[in-house]
């Protein structure tokens, strides 16, 4: 187990502004400004889940197995650029989402000027007029302090679901 290396508590506050402020920035829309927040070298993952029995030691997900996200910088850009396109119908209308963080943890990273955070999250998308879903999960990130401010370097995104039953996730978590 890594160590638990607490930072001081004006790093950790800006850390956690990093997370409140990256929320905002999706829930309005600011996808371009939401990516000026990720690092170059990011990796953005989420597993797909498998139902194993507790002596299966394989673990619910792996790298080689389904992923919902398994994305770096260009894939979040292709991302971005699709939801700003005219012929993005399943965004128009949009879908109006809401990003609650919490349970947020700051401990130092394996680097100088890096910190393992992990949160909880709630993503409520609602679309037209009854059309509602909520994800739910943990996060587990890596931000490293870059030339130009704190920047996301890994996410890990592990949903408690081994099916989702939304039409999509056409999201960021």
């Amino acid at each position: 187990m890594t160590s638990e290396v607490m930072p001081t508590l004006e790093e950790a506050r800006r850390v956690e502004q990093f997370l409140l402020r990256e929320a905002r920035l999706l829930d309005d829309e600011r996808w371009d400004d939401w990516l000026q927040t990720v690092s170059e070298a990011v990796h953005y993952w989420m597993p797909g889940i498998e139902n194993r029995r507790r002596e299966d030691k394989s673990g619910p997900y792996r790298l080689e197995h389904m992923a919902f996200f398994d994305d770096g910088m260009r894939e979040l850009q292709r991302r971005v650029s699709r939801f700003k396109q005219p012929s993005a119908w399943a965004e128009n209308p949009p879908t109006r989402n809401v990003h609650l963080i919490s349970n947020i943890e700051v401990y130092a990273g394996e680097r100088e000027g890096e910190y393992r955070v992990y949160s909880c999250f709630i993503n409520v998308r609602s679309r037209g007029l009854d059309e509602q879903y909520q994800l739910t999960g943990r996060r587990e990130d890596v931000l490293r302090l870059e030339a130009d401010g704190l920047k996301l370097l890994k996410r890990k995104i592990l949903i408690p679901n081994a099916m989702l039953l939304c039409k999509n996730i056409n999201t960021f978590l």
